[in-house]
């Protein structure tokens, strides 16, 4: 099974974060088959984030994503969509340092936009995404 993975621009800014979710990702028995490093334009984010249009953090999500590289990988593995998840943990960066210490968002999230990680949900998101980065 395969899963889509971002490493967020402020996380690639931080050497030991990048290398640190690498060694996690490989630790947990998942391969990374694919990866991409660019920076999106603006009308790039938006599309890709398009089901956020109209909620409070969209801009905000649009601006983190266009302010520098960021990675896309494919992750190959047993059940890696929910073993990836279960390894970026919660979203809500400021809950999640208390409930899941030692997952990625915990370590490495800022804020709930600037939580280091994205990872697909579904069978469908994952086709999608792949889609849209990998052609």
């Amino acid at each position: 099974m395969l899963t889509l993975a971002i490493f967020k621009p402020h996380c690639l800014k931080n050497p030991i974060a990048y290398r640190t979710i690498q060694q996690i990702i490989v630790d947990n028995g998942l391969e990374i088959i694919a990866s991409k490093r660019m920076t999106l334009s603006q009308a790039e984010a938006e599309q890709f984030y398009d089901e956020h249009r109209n909620k409070f953090f969209f801009r905000r999500l649009v601006s983190l994503m266009t302010s520098g590289p960021l990675e896309v990988v494919l992750l190959s593995g047993d059940n890696a969509i929910q073993r990836w998840r279960d390894l970026m943990g919660p979203t809500k960066v400021l809950k999640t340092v208390y409930t899941h210490p030692h997952c990625i968002r915990s370590m490495f999230g800022i804020t709930d936009t600037r939580n280091a990680t994205h990872g697909s949900d579904s069978v469908n998101s994952v086709a999608a995404e792949r889609k849209f980065f990998f052609g």
